[in-house]
């Protein structure tokens, strides 16, 4: 099957492309869309792997699945286009960037200038039905997402996967700890934030790591 997305990408995941599970998965992805709105728009589908190219990897952030309200969406997960309301999960990212590195944080809540720096920002189903959440789970996305960690587990070298809730956490547990470097936490939802997400530094801890391991830090802010 021909998939439009980044070409190391679709080289590293060629076999999974030609799976019977991701035939079936396309086929409803696209009668989904063809059926009524859906997020994030279709060519944003893969967003996450046009951002950030596989060589370029040096984090992973990995969520559930699209903000299913109009004009969120844009195939990066926790992020919105620049204009858009931040959502709550977002707000308190930014609140526990800023106390962790103590600056100011993004002055939007689009988040592409982490993906151009190697960051993954990799929702576990890449599509959803307008005010319907999780309506594309179990279709066929996590199938290709768990590829997906596989191969950034086995092709790159001192990744930090940060897993914030159960969710995350469940998905990398085939992650490599002796390899990579996770940083768990709650999720930043206003119902688990104040669980211990506010207080978990996971910034400062993923760019000290990077820099231990020779390799640029993030600009969290820029």
């Amino acid at each position: 099957m021909e998939v439009n997305i980044e070409k190391s990408w679709k080289d590293a995941l060629a076999p999974e492309f030609s799976k019977e599970y991701f035939f079936d998965l396309i086929g409803y992805v696209k009668l989904a869309y063809s059926m009524g709105p859906c997020y994030p728009p279709g060519k944003w589908i893969f967003r996450a792997f046009d951002e950030c190219p596989l060589s370029e990897v040096k984090v992973v952030i990995l969520g559930q699945d699209p903000y299913h309200g109009p004009g969120q969406a844009n195939g990066l997960c926790f992020s919105v286009n620049e204009g858009v309301t931040r959502p709550p999960s977002l707000v308190n990212i930014y609140k526990e960037l800023q106390a962790d590195l103590g600056v100011h944080p993004p002055p939007t809540g689009d988040l592409s200038h982490w993906a151009q720096q190697g960051v993954l920002l990799l929702n576990s189903i890449l599509s959803v039905q307008a005010h319907q959440a999780g309506s594309h789970q179990k279709k066929g996305w996590e199938e290709f997402t768990d590829a997906v960690i596989q191969v950034v587990n086995d092709q790159c070298e001192h990744v930090v996967f940060i897993l914030w809730g159960s969710y995350a956490q469940k998905k990398g547990f085939v992650v490599d700890r002796e390899k990579h470097l996770v940083l768990s936490a709650p999720h930043p939802s206003p119902l688990s934030a104040h669980r211990g997400f506010f207080g978990s530094r996971p910034f400062s801890q993923a760019n000290a790591y990077l820099k231990a391991n020779g390799k640029r830090p993030v600009d969290w802010v820029k």
